[in-house]
């Protein structure tokens, strides 16, 4: 993998096409940390999972979205218990 996040295995997919995606460097900074600490492989494989996230619950609406950040930002303080992806996906899906 190399240091902007693509992976080579990305490119030999059958099942993907690229697209060409502007943004500031704050949002590519943003981007970056968030994939190198949410694990994610590749800058690739974090945005595929945000695009299918924001297609496939299109629902989530901005004060869902606040009141998840704030539960994050109370974890990270030791205020809060984390919670699985998955629980945050069934939490939208009941809404």
């Amino acid at each position: 993998m190399s240091e902007t996040g693509t992976n080579d295995s990305d490119v030999d997919d059958p099942e993907t096409t690229t697209i060409n995606v502007r943004v500031t460097e704050r949002q590519l900074a943003e981007i970056d940390a968030a994939w190198k600490e949410e694990g994610y492989t590749s800058r690739s494989e974090f945005l595929r999972h945000a695009i299918r996230d924001a297609t496939e619950h299109p629902g989530a609406s901005r004060d869902m979205l606040a009141s998840i950040a704030a539960e994050e930002y109370a974890m990270r303080k030791g205020e809060s218990e984390a919670v699985s992806r998955d629980e945050v996906v069934e939490l939208i899906d009941d809404t």
